[in-house]
Formats: C-alpha cells, sequence, structure tokens
C-alpha cells in the first residue's frame, strides 16, 4: 500500500511524552472536530499521520502500513466504508469498524438491526418499485417521510403530505435511475416538538447530548438547527446505548425523537460530527475519542 500523507502536524507542546503507538487520521479536510482531535492525539503523546482520502493509495500487491489504529474521518460514506474495509481486512483496526460504518451508513440494514434489537423506532416500511411506495404511503397514511437509502446532512428528505406530492416524488426517482434511488425508504412522520435529540455514545456509554431546536421539520445541525444542552436521563441514556450495540458498537451519534409513544430511535451516525454537541455539552467529545481510539490500538 502507498500512502501519500500530509505531512505530520508540529506538536503544540513538547511536554508531552511520545507514546509507542502508530496512529492514522484518514480525513477529508480539517474542520473543526478534526482539529479538537488533533489536539487530543497530541496532548496524550501519539505519532499521527494525516491521511488525504484524496491522495491514499490501497495497494494490494505493495506493502502495508503499520499503524495501530486508523481512525476514520472521511466525509464521503463510500470512502469511509472502503477503507474501514479494506484496513480492517489487513488487520489494522479502524474506529470505526467497516462493519459499524456500513451498518450506519445504509438506512434500510440501519432500520432492520434496531428493529431485530427492540430499539423503538418509527414505523418504516421499504419497497422496490414506484407502485409499491405508493401502497405503502397510502397504508401509512400522510404525511409520510422519504429519505434516500444512503445520505447524511438532511439531504434529499422529502415530506409527502398527500397522493399528488407521492405520486410525483415517486415518478421523479423512478426517472432519476440510480440503484439507490430505485429502493424507496418510506417512514412515518413524527410530530417532533420543534427539536430533535443527538446522543454521543462512545464504548457503551452516552458521554454527551444536546437537543437540537429548528423551525423547520428537519432539525439537523447541517440545517442550521440550534443546539442546546440536553441530560442524559436513564431512559435516554439507556435508549441510546441500545442503539449503538444493534450497528455494532464503537462511536455513534444516535438520533433520537421525542413521540407521544415516548422515544423513538431515527438514525445512527457511524461517522459522526460532534462539534455542536461538544460546544452544547461541554464535554470533551474529541478527548473521549481518541482515549477510545487508543484502547482499540491496544486490543
Amino acid at each position: 500500500m502507498r500512502w501519500r500523507p500530509r505531512p505530520k502536524r508540529r506538536r503544540i507542546g513538547e511536554s508531552s511524552p511520545r507514546v509507542s503507538m502508530k496512529i492514522g487520521v484518514l480525513l477529508s479536510r480539517v474542520r473543526l472536530e478534526e482539529k479538537q482531535i488533533f489536539e487530543a492525539l497530541d496532548k496524550r503523546g501519539l505519532t499521527v499521520d494525516r491521511l488525504d482520502d484524496r491522495l491514499v493509495i490501497f495497494d494490494f500487491h505493495g506493502p502495508r502500513p503499520e499503524y495501530d489504529a486508523v481512525l476514520i474521518r472521511s466525509i464521503s460514506q463510500s470512502r469511509a466504508i472502503y477503507a474501514a474495509g479494506i484496513l480492517n481486512g489487513w488487520g489494522i483496526p479502524t474506529v470505526n469498524s467497516h462493519t459499524v460504518i456500513s451498518n450506519c451508513a445504509d438506512k434500510v440494514s440501519m432500520t432492520r438491526l434496531l428493529v431485530e434489537s427492540g430499539v423503538p423506532c418509527p414505523k418504516t416500511m421499504v419497497c422496490l418499485s414506484p407502485e409499491s411506495a405508493l401502497r405503502a404511503m397510502e397504508s401509512m397514511g400522510y404525511p409520510v417521510v422519504m429519505k434516500p437509502v444512503v445520505g447524511s446532512w438532511g439531504r434529499l428528505l422529502a415530506r409527502v403530505n398527500d397522493r399528488c406530492a407521492a405520486e410525483a416524488l415517486v415518478e421523479h426517482k423512478d426517472m432519476l435511475g440510480s440503484p439507490q434511488h430505485s429502493v424507496y425508504y418510506v417512514q412515518e412522520h413524527i410530530e417532533k416538538p420543534g427539536r430533535d435529540i443527538r446522543v454521543v455514545v462512545i464504548r457503551g456509554e452516552p458521554v454527551a447530548a444536546m437537543f437540537r431546536y429548528s423551525d423547520h421539520w428537519v432539525t439537523n445541525s447541517a440545517r442550521g438547527a440550534r443546539s442546546e444542552n440536553c441530560p442524559i436521563t436513564p431512559g435516554l441514556g439507556d435508549l441510546a446505548v441500545a442503539a449503538a450495540a444493534a450497528v455494532g458498537g464503537g462511536a455513534v451519534g444516535v438520533d433520537v425523537f421525542e413521540s407521544e409513544r415516548g422515544l423513538l430511535v431515527n438514525e445512527v451516525n457511524g461517522t459522526m460530527e460532534f462539534k455542536a454537541c461538544a460546544q452544547a455539552s461541554g464535554v470533551d467529545v474529541a478527548g473521549l475519542l481518541v482515549d477510545h481510539l487508543m484502547e482499540v490500538a491496544r486490543g
């Protein structure tokens, strides 16, 4: 495998003794989260390679890299999935693992695992044709939410309010022709109290949570939602831990809805952004993530 990593970062302070552990961080760009991660790595005396996912070459016939662990911070889900799969196959542990990233990236697999584990979720149906998608929406009752099976940041979500809108949306997806658009993920619309909840779970522990407020029905931070600290009650914490375990554990973000039926898990994010939650809660999420990475590296 031939790596063309970016130059190693300079040390913030020379007082931290170096740890005999080699860590790689695979990333797309250095955002606030990555800056915090590198600071946490430096404080713990770790030797780190920044691995730009636009430059890395996985050579199946060349020498394999020598890392104790690699932290996956690629923005692209496909890059994250394939990189983690190759590295894990070579015996290099990653955070998160290929299994966790793959389970979370595909909404069909994620929802199936959550439901099979007994985690309460919004009612969901998956259809493989336009005709069955329309029947599913009619049986569920409007409004419903249609989502792409792969996607993030609240993109390509649609709230479908009636049959006319459903027919137009299904026809549009059918004409796009992509394999992902040929699978129809239909979910009941949950009337939220103007907010949802994001819980960060690391190593089976709920470490931080935030409310995400928005006037829009999509309450993602990437769509401009306002963040506020959320106390982690026993019920919320237990639910988030169960959801994380259902997809394979690791370090994940669990999105929760408050509904008339109680708390419902909407999604689990395997390559989570955490800056808003860290700011709202005051928790050093980057430090906890690095501690988890070191534990994984030790085996």
